[in-house]
């Protein structure tokens, strides 16, 4: 079987602190046939000199400017230039432990599969564990229902087909996060699978520009009524496609 190239769609805004570390845990799993797109939002720290003199280094890492419109809108611009047939997500702040592209990639050889999520390791930002798995921390399940409800999907430690590009982008405008669109969708066009082993160290830290803590109850309410919409608008869109 022909092994499939693999994309890396990031977004950055004002990462310096650790994105040179991030950026090198990605390469070394990356082949030459393989990119690292990364989406710049206007920085105000070193980042887009970090990113740009390792660009110089490596043709496999490509800057692209961001719209400045917010993190959803910046994977999203990152997700729209990559090529490859494989999409990894990946924060600037996190550190991707070794194995993981290769365990991934292993999942797609059975072609119903769409979106693939492994487990990862909460640290802090001196790389200190504070929850060994994330699973088991938000209780991950699959399911349209169950991540309608309270979602479990999570970007960073997210790959998908690159045949959803045409279906997740643009997000629609209402949606809480871009993972879980993409994740639900994934599970309209096939199935996606859990990886019980962790691939990731996902750090939290005060500079974070998304949390875990819960919205109010009344955006919940909100989020969950628009993306029901955006939903049941997209499963009209498939049956009149189909």
């Amino acid at each position: 079987m022909e092994e499939k190239t693999v994309s890396v769609a990031m977004a950055a805004y004002n990462g310096q602190k650790y994105i040179a570390d991030q950026m090198e845990s990605i390469l070394h799993q990356l082949n030459p046939t393989d990119e690292l797109i990364i989406s710049l939002d206007f920085s105000t720290d070193q980042t887009e000199e970090i990113v740009l003199e390792r660009a110089k280094k490596d043709s496999r890492v490509h800057v692209i400017p961001g719209p400045n419109k917010g993190v959803i809108k910046n994977f999203e611009n990152a997700i729209a230039y990559t090529q490859n047939d494989i999409i990894f997500l990946a924060d600037q702040d996190d550190y991707w432990l070794p194995g993981k592209v290769k365990r991934v990639l292993k999942e797609f050889e059975d072609p119903s599969v769409q979106v693939v999520m492994h487990d990862a390791s909460i640290v802090d930002e001196k790389m200190v564990i504070k929850e060994p798995s994330y699973f088991s921390y938000r209780h991950v399940k699959l399911g349209i229902r169950e991540n309608m409800i309270r979602n479990s999907y999570i970007g960073c430690c997210m790959a998908f087909k690159s045949n959803l590009k045409e279906r997740i982008i643009p997000f629609p405008k209402k949606i809480p996060m871009h993972d879980q669109w993409i994740g639900l969708i994934g599970e309209l066009e096939g199935k996606n699978i859990l990886i019980p082993e962790v691939y990731l160290l996902y750090r939290r830290h005060e500079d974070n520009k998304t949390d875990m803590k819960h919205a109010g109850i009344r955006q919940m309410i909100r989020w969950r009524k628009d993306l029901f919409y955006e939903i049941e608008k997209y499963k009209k869109y498939r049956l009149n496609k189909g």
